[in-house]
C-alpha cells in the first residue's frame, strides 16, 4: 500500500517545491502519494495543521516559532526541517499614492532602493489626515515583519503612524481594488497582478529588503518528526523537487503547472518571469534580480536556528512576545538542521545572511544589543526583558 502523505499550502509561487514534487514525480518515487490540499489563508492552514488534519504545510518562517512559544495561539510543539524558498514578497502601494510619491522624490526606480521609497512614503503620510492602511498576509510573517521594519527605517511606527490589517493572499488585490488598503506587502503572483491591472505599483522586494531571507518553510508538529522514514523520503522527494524547480530549463512547466486553477489559478506570464527574476513594478519600471526568488541553490533548503531566531527578535521588537533566554533558545530549536542532515547531505557550508538594506547585521548571539540599533520599536510592557 502506498503511503499518503497530505501537504497544506496558501497559493503562492513559493509552494512550487511542494507542487514539483507531486506533479514531476519526485514524490512518486519516493514511494508515497503526496496529496495537496489548498487553503485559503494561512490562519485555516495553521489550525489544520495543528489538529492533524494534515501533516505538514507549506507555512511561512516565523509560524513555527510562534507555535512553539505559544504565542498568539496554542502551544504546539513542531518543527522546520527543510526551507521551501527564499525571496518571493514584494511591497505594493496603491496607483495613486505611487504617484504621489514620486510628486515628492521624483522617480521612484528599483536601483534607487526601498530606502528611497520608504523616505518617499513617509513624505506622503505626513500630509494625511487619517493614517494609511497596509494589508500584510498575518500576524506571524516576514510580511508584516518586513513592512514594519520598512515603513521603521523611514520614521513611521507601525502600529501608530499607519494602520496594519491581516488579509489572506489572494484577497490582496480585490481589496486594493475596493479601496480598503492604500498598499500590502505579499508574495508572489499577487503584486503582479495588482500591477498588470493597473491597480498599484510595486516599491521594494524582499530581496532588496533582506537579501536571501528565508520565506516559506516545512513545517511538521514533532509526531511526524518522530518518524524518521517518513521524513526521510518527504525530505529526500522535496530537495529533488527543489533542484528541478531552480533550474532555469524548467521555469517555463513550473509556471505553467503552478498556474492551473488547483494551484495558483493566475497567469503564468508574471510567474514565469519571476522565477526568472523579472519582475513589472508599475509605472514604466521593472526589475532584473536573480535572487528574486528561489529554491535551492546557494544551501537554500537547509534551515539555520539564526533564522528563527531573526523572526524572534522581530516578535521581540513589536511587542509580540517578552524576550528571554529560554524564549530564544525554543524559537532556535524550530529550525532543525539535525533533521535535514539526517536524511540528506550536508551542503558545504551554511546559507549566507547579507546585511538587511540598512545594512545593519542580525547579531542572534546578543539580541539587546541588535534591538538597542532601532529607535523604533514597541517593547513589551514598556520592557524588553533579557
Amino acid at each position: 500500500m502506498t503511503d499518503r502523505i497530505l501537504a497544506a499550502f496558501v497559493p503562492l509561487v513559493d509552494c512550487a517545491v511542494l507542487v514539483a514534487a507531486r506533479e514531476q514525480g519526485f514524490a512518486a518515487a519516493e514511494g508515497f502519494d503526496l496529496e495537496l490540499v489548498k487553503e485559503p489563508s494561512w490562519a485555516s492552514l495553521r489550525d489544520h495543521l495543528c489538529l492533524g488534519h494534515v501533516d505538514c504545510a507549506h507555512a511561512l518562517a516565523p509560524l513555527p516559532v510562534a507555535l512553539s512559544l505559544g504565542v498568539g495561539y496554542l502551544q504546539v510543539d513542531c518543527a522546520a526541517p527543510f526551507v521551501l524558498s527564499r525571496g518571493g514578497n514584494a511591497i505594493t502601494v496603491a496607483a495613486r499614492l505611487f504617484d504621489a510619491m514620486q510628486a515628492f522624490a521624483g522617480e521612484l526606480t528599483f536601483a534607487k532602493g526601498p530606502a528611497a521609497a520608504g523616505r518617499a512614503l513617509a513624505a506622503v503620510a505626513r500630509r494625511r489626515p487619517a493614517p494609511l492602511t497596509f494589508g500584510m498576509v498575518f500576524p506571524f510573517s516576514n510580511h508584516n515583519f518586513d513592512l514594519r521594519y520598512w515603513l521603521a527605517s523611514a520614521g513611521l511606527h507601525p502600529d501608530r503612524d499607519v494602520r496594519l490589517v491581516a488579509i489572506p493572499p489572494p484577497l490582496m488585490v480585490e481589496t486594493l481594488r475596493a479601496g480598503l488598503v492604500d498598499g500590502f506587502c505579499v508574495g508572489e503572483p499577487w503584486n503582479s497582478l495588482a500591477v498588470t491591472q493597473g491597480l498599484g505599483c510595486i516599491v521594494a522586494t524582499q530581496s532588496q529588503l533582506f537579501p536571501r531571507a528565508v520565506e516559506k518553510v516545512l513545517v511538521v508538529r514533532t509526531a511526524f518528526a518522530s518518524a524518521p522514514e517518513r521524513m526521510a523520503k518527504l525530505l529526500r522527494a522535496l530537495s529533488a523537487a527543489a533542484a528541478w524547480a531552480d533550474n532555469p530549463r524548467n521555469h517555463s512547466r513550473l509556471a505553467e503547472c503552478l498556474a492551473r486553477p488547483e494551484y495558483l489559478g493566475a497567469p503564468a506570464e508574471p510567474i514565469e518571469a519571476l522565477l526568472r527574476g523579472r519582475l513589472q513594478l508599475g509605472g514604466g519600471r521593472e526589475a532584473h534580480d536573480p535572487d528574486l526568488i528561489f529554491f535551492h541553490r546557494y544551501a537554500a533548503n537547509l534551515p539555520d536556528a539564526a533564522d528563527a531566531q531573526w523572526a524572534y527578535a522581530q516578535m521581540v521588537r513589536w511587542g509580540q512576545v517578552a524576550a528571554s533566554t529560554e524564549g530564544q533558545a525554543r524559537a532556535a530549536h524550530t529550525f532543525r538542521s539535525d533533521l535535514y542532515e539526517r536524511s540528506l547531505p550536508a551542503p558545504p557550508s551554511v546559507p549566507l545572511r547579507p546585511p538587511a538594506f540598512d545594512r545593519i547585521e542580525f547579531g542572534a548571539g546578543d539580541l539587546r544589543a541588535y534591538l538597542d540599533q532601532f529607535d523604533v520599536q514597541t517593547p513589551f510592557q514598556d520592557t524588553v526583558a533579557t
